[in-house]
C-alpha cells in the first residue's frame, strides 16, 4: 500500500488549514470579556460644559465689520469703560483689528481651582480671520450661570489665506482656533464620591444581564450585599467610611472583568451617506425579494431658428426636451436562512442594491418577519 508524503507542499497546506479551523472555533467559543471601566461610569463624575462671550484683539485688519455686527462695538464700549475710558455719546467707530467671539471649554471631573483648561475660539461676527489674534479675558459660565474659569491668551489658528483684487486664496479654517492651557479653573465642582454611604454606578447601554454581572463580580470580590442591580442600567454600591478607602474601592471595582453577554441584534443605517453596520447577533430568516431600479433621464437641447432671406424675422433659441424613462426588471431571489453574520452578508450581496436601497429592502424583509433585528435610522 502506497502511503503519502506527509512532507509534501499540498499536505503541509491541509494540516495548517487545520490548525487554522481548529484555532477558529477555540476563539469563537470565548466570550467578551470587558471590565467594569469599559461598560460603566460613576454618576455625576463627569465632565461639565463651559461658555463664554468676549473679544478677540490685534488682528491685521480681518476683524469685524462694526457697520454690520453692532454688538462688536458694544461689548469694546462697556470693555473701555471697565478700563477707565469714556468713549464720546455718538461717536462711530470703525474697527478692523476687533473680533466678537464665542469661548468653549470642558471642565473635567474633579478639576481644582488653579489648573489650565484648553479652550476653543470661535468667531462670531463677519470675521475675516483669527489669525494672530489675542483673547482678553472672558469668563466662563456653567449652565448654572457660575462662573468657572477664566479664559485669556494668543490663539493658534491652523490656517492661512491671502486676498487681493477679487482673488481669494486660504488653507483649513481660519475663524476658529485654539489656546492650550487657556483657562484657569476657579470654581470646583462637587462630586459624590464624598457624599453619602453608597454610590451609584450606570451602564453605558441598558442590559439586564451586564447589570447582574456586575452586581455579581462586586459582590464575589468584596462580599455579599455590596451592590445591588436596581434595573437594567443602575447598580447601586455600598461605599467604605474614609475617602481613602473610598478612592482605592473604586480603583479596585473598575478593574474587575466580566463575560458581557452578546447585544441585541441591531442594523444601523445612515440614512445620509447610505452606511449600513449590523452586530454579529443579527439573524435573517429564508425569504425572497425582488429588486428593480426606475430611472428617469430628461435632456434639454437648445435649437436655433433661423427665418428666411428679407422674411423681417428674429432669430430665436427654443429648448427641446427629451423624457426618458428605463426600468430595469428585478428578478426574484431567494435568500436561504443565515443564523451567523458572514451568511448574513452574503446573502444581503446577492442582491446587487446599493447601499440606499438596501435600507427599504432590510425594512420590508424585517416587516416581513425573515429579520431577526432592530433596525435604527441615523
Amino acid at each position: 500500500m502506497h502511503l503519502p508524503n506527509l512532507r509534501s507542499p499540498r499536505w503541509l497546506w491541509i494540516r495548517l488549514a487545520c490548525v487554522a479551523v481548529s484555532l477558529l472555533g477555540a476563539v469563537s467559543s470565548v466570550q467578551a470579556t470587558v471590565r467594569i471601566k469599559e461598560v460603566a461610569s460613576v454618576q455625576g463624575v463627569r465632565p461639565n460644559q463651559l461658555v463664554g462671550y468676549g473679544l478677540v484683539v490685534g488682528l491685521d485688519g480681518t476683524g469685524d465689520q462694526t457697520t454690520q455686527t453692532p454688538f462688536t462695538t458694544q461689548s469694546l464700549n462697556a470693555m473701555l469703560q471697565q478700563l477707565g475710558v469714556t468713549i464720546p455719546q455718538g461717536t462711530g467707530m470703525q474697527l478692523k483689528n476687533v473680533a466678537s467671539v464665542l469661548v468653549t471649554a470642558t471642565l473635567p471631573a474633579f478639576a481644582q481651582p488653579g489648573q489650565p483648561l484648553d479652550i476653543t475660539v470661535s468667531s462670531l461676527g463677519n470675521a475675516k480671520s483669527l489669525r494672530g489674534g489675542t483673547l482678553i479675558g472672558t469668563p466662563l459660565r456653567g449652565a448654572d450661570n457660575q462662573i468657572y474659569a477664566l479664559a485669556q491668551g494668543n490663539l493658534i489658528v491652523a490656517g492661512a489665506g491671502a486676498s487681493s483684487g477679487g482673488s481669494k486664496v486660504q488653507v483649513n479654517h481660519l475663524l476658529a482656533g485654539r489656546i492650550p492651557g487657556g483657562a484657569t479653573v476657579e470654581r470646583a465642582v462637587g462630586n459624590p464620591l464624598a457624599q453619602g454611604d453608597f454610590l451609584q454606578l450606570d451602564l453605558n447601554s441598558s442590559d439586564f444581564n451586564t447589570a447582574r454581572e456586575v452586581a455579581k463580580v462586586i459582590n464575589a470580590r468584596f462580599g455579599a450585599g455590596t451592590a445591588s442591580a436596581v434595573d437594567g442600567r443602575v447598580i447601586r454600591v455600598k461605599m467604605p467610611p474614609t475617602p481613602d478607602q473610598r478612592v482605592s474601592f473604586m480603583a479596585d471595582i473598575e478593574n474587575l472583568s466580566l463575560e458581557q453577554a452578546a447585544p441585541a441584534a441591531k442594523i444601523v443605517v445612515n440614512a445620509r451617506t447610505g452606511s449600513v453596520v449590523m452586530n454579529q447577533a443579527v439573524t435573517l430568516g429564508a425569504c425572497a425579494v425582488a429588486h428593480g431600479n426606475l430611472s428617469v433621464s430628461i435632456s434639454t437641447t437648445p435649437v436655433v431658428s433661423q427665418p428666411g432671406p428679407l422674411s423681417g424675422g428674429q432669430t430665436t433659441v427654443t429648448e427641446r426636451t427629451d423624457i426618458k424613462m428605463q426600468q430595469d426588471g428585478g428578478a426574484l431571489v431567494q435568500l436561504p436562512a443565515g443564523t451567523k453574520l458572514t451568511e448574513v452578508v452574503k446573502a444581503l450581496n446577492s442582491l446587487g442594491a446599493s447601499p440606499a436601497d438596501l435600507l427599504a429592502i432590510l425594512q420590508a424583509i424585517k416587516a416581513a418577519g425573515a429579520l431577526s433585528a432592530e433596525l435604527e435610522v441615523i
